[in-house]
């Protein structure tokens, strides 16, 4: 927004909080209107403010509602809404944070991209599962709003029904795929009732393989669930049969799902920077090993994300090394400026040894809501930013914190997360070892798993404290992930208090080199054909192999592709190997075409060849047929004018001499005896 008209409101909320105008002031270079009863006895200000037509941030989220209806009758009017109270406004530390509230004040105003949607379609045709009459009388209250089918798995005995309103069928589910619009089912054990059934249903012969497809699942068989991460999927819903609150759920949630719904596309996918694999050789597994809903399938070089069933976890963006995956709400350049814009504007306010703590929406803030209500609310140097999901958090966005000159991070997660936080941690564990060698201090990236607000706030004031930067970096991060994520780190290292070139890492880091036994590599370049970022790279004029490390991603398609298996990979963060020209692994002299002089693969490798094949080795160059060897001197182009002009096959069998038979050999040897002396 315009920082030269815009207008922000502040409000002490009936003086239950301190407001550091000054600071605020310091920070936020809007026009300051300062209240204590915005929303109603001083509800005029914002009118007035509505009038002048220039930009509004209130720094109040309770009364949103009310002054968006206030605002109605201005359409043009550009309305920002920031929580400055539950974050910071209520706590034991309140008075030292001005320049905290200043801090929310103005990374609120940084724009984020619009939201991406993916439609999904029901029509209402409903499968409900289950074994016994707890299905039965589950879909009979669904039926009036949905187009029910029921089937029983492995069914005992069930009384039949007056009136079928719905058919009631047998069968096991051996298979299911899809989401909510578009179910795929393979059924085993598949029968029909018979309708003579009397005292229970009887159901004919069976058979397996029977498919069906339906738009929702209502899963009450108490079985193994039919998805992974089943409570993620859309239009799939699972309850205990034994637990009637948990059915009663059930039925609410499947009966209002006919129509068209929009979710979040969470991920955006290129699949031609993805590392998963070349010519049928695997490399990067990443995206896979940690998907929970199998929203993630192999597909050919690159994998396949299916953006109907993605819940959003944000573990594939996270650990994917190439960018090929990159979190779309909001993407990592996004939110790495709105965090910019946050300790820029604490530091300009006079903040300092902020620590980031980075919350999702649902569960962090319900917690940091009830820690300002009822506990001592948040540390004034601690600055929350809310994203979808905390698991989105990958090495850049946790580096930008340290480059930009906060002092530490803290992830807040439920005490059992909804998504797993194996990538998390491993982002987490990753980025601690880079920011403990450049020295901003060991220990100081905090994963918080606790439901418990004064839990929170203990673990907060127990953190170790880093090294904030004396030489903070002001790079606007824009682009490709993969690129955001080199920027940062650059800067990171630039910014850092004790620098150092080199930093080991552990197996699975995004960064590292390739080691080469260069008497074994015979510059073939496999690893440069299978490589999927260009870090190996060939010559076109020389026979060379060359590394460039910042490109490499640690995928390991080099080292499986490599036909002598010369090739090894490290990893590491060498900011010197970043910073300089590209590496030649090896060189060797190329060639000469003996036809035309221009140079042709290497010199070792034809040596090699035509040692081996010379003299009496090979019978295909003996003789009249030596001259073949020099088909083996040329280049490509002038082999095959050598084949046309001179009318030789280089690859015919020269002719072989006449079979002798046992007879021929023993009327030999008698001509022998006879004539010892051959005369």
């Amino acid at each position: 927004m315009s920082v030269a008209t815009s207008r922000l409101l502040i409000c002490s909320c009936e003086k239950t909080m301190p407001l550091d105008a000054e600071a605020i002031g310091r920070g936020c270079t809007s026009k300051v209107t300062q209240a204590n009863q915005l929303c109603g006895l001083e509800l005029d200000r914002f009118k007035e403010a509505l009038i002048e037509g220039a930009p509004i941030t209130v720094a109040c989220t309770q009364e949103a509602p009310l002054f968006r209806e206030v605002a109605e009758n201005a359409p043009q009017a550009q309305l920002t809404f920031v929580n400055i109270r539950e974050t910071g406004g209520w706590s034991k530390d309140a008075a030292a944070a001005g320049p905290k509230a200043a801090a929310l004040i103005a990374a609120a105003g940084e724009d984020m991209p619009p939201l991406s949607l993916v439609t999904l379609e029901s029509s209402g045709v409903a499968l409900v599962y289950g074994r016994d009459e707890i299905a039965i009388e589950a879909a009979q209250r669904l039926s009036d709003r949905l187009d029910i089918t029921v089937l029983l798995t492995k069914p005992g005995d069930v009384a039949p029904r007056r009136t079928n309103e719905f058919p009631v069928l047998k069968g096991t589910i051996r298979n299911a795929r899809g989401h909510l619009g578009q179910f795929e089912l393979s059924i085993d054990d598949y029968a029909l009732p018979s309708p003579s059934s009397r005292a229970k249903l009887v159901f004919g012969s069976s058979r397996d393989g029977a498919t069906s497809t339906c738009d929702l699942i209502l899963d009450l068989s108490g079985g193994t669930p039919l998805f992974p991460a089943h409570e993620l999927r859309p239009g799939y819903f699972r309850a205990d049969p034994r637990d009637k609150a948990a059915v009663e759920r059930a039925i609410a949630d499947a009966g209002g799902l006919v129509g068209t719904f929009d979710k979040p596309r969470f991920v955006n996918f290129e699949p031609s920077l993805c590392a998963h694999s070349r010519s049928s050789i695997t490399g990067c597994t990443r995206c896979l090993d940690l998907c929970p809903t199998g929203a993630i399938t192999p597909n050919g070089n690159a994998v396949a994300i299916d953006a109907n069933v993605c819940a959003g976890c944000g573990s594939c963006a996270s650990v994917c090394p190439t960018g090929a995956a990159s979190y779309a709400l909001p993407s990592a350049d996004a939110l790495m400026r709105r965090l910019r814009t946050l300790l820029q504007t604490y530091r300009k306010a006079g903040g300092s040894d902020a620590v980031v703590l980075f919350h999702d929406g649902e569960h962090g803030e319900d917690i940091i809501d009830a820690l300002a209500r009822f506990g001592e609310g948040l540390p004034a140097n601690l600055l929350p930013l809310r994203v979808n999901e905390v698991t989105q958090v990958g090495p850049e966005i946790i580096a930008s914190v340290f480059a930009y000159g906060g002092s530490g991070a803290a992830l807040l997660t439920r005490e059992k997360p909804r998504h797993d936080i194996a990538a998390l941690r491993r982002a987490a564990e990753t980025s601690d070892r880079i920011v403990s060698a450049l020295g901003f201090g060991a220990g100081i990236i905090q994963i918080i798993e606790t439901d418990d607000p004064d839990q929170l706030r203990a673990m907060l004031d127990a953190a170790p404290r880093g090294v904030a930067t004396q030489k903070p970096a002001s790079f606007v991060p824009r682009g490709a992930k993969r690129g955001v994520l080199e920027t940062t780190f650059r800067e990171l290292h630039l910014a850092a208090p004790t620098p150092v070139d080199v930093v080991p890492l552990a197996p699975g880091a995004p960064f590292g080199t390739v080691n080469l036994n260069v008497e074994g590599c015979t510059l073939c370049h496999a690893c440069v054909t299978a490589c999927p970022t260009g870090a190996l790279s060939d010559n076109p004029d020389r026979a060379m192999l060359r590394f460039t490390e910042s490109l490499c991603v640690q995928c390991g398609l080099c080292q499986s592709t490599c036909p002598e298996k010369v090739i090894s990979i490290e990893p590491r963060l060498d900011f010197q190997a970043w910073n300089t020209p590209q590496r030649v692994l090896k060189e060797e002299e190329p060639f000469n075409c003996i036809a035309c002089g221009k140079p042709f693969g290497t010199k070792s490798s034809i040596d090699r060849v035509l040692a081996k094949l010379g003299g009496e080795r090979h019978w295909m160059f003996q003789g009249a047929n030596a001259r073949r060897l020099d088909v083996i001197k040329m280049c490509a182009d002038c082999r095959v004018e050598a084949v046309v002009n001179e009318s030789f096959d280089p690859h015919a069998v020269p002719q072989r001499p006449p079979v002798m038979s046992t007879e021929d050999y023993l009327r030999a040897r008698e001509a022998k005896k006879d004539d010892p002396l051959g005369s």
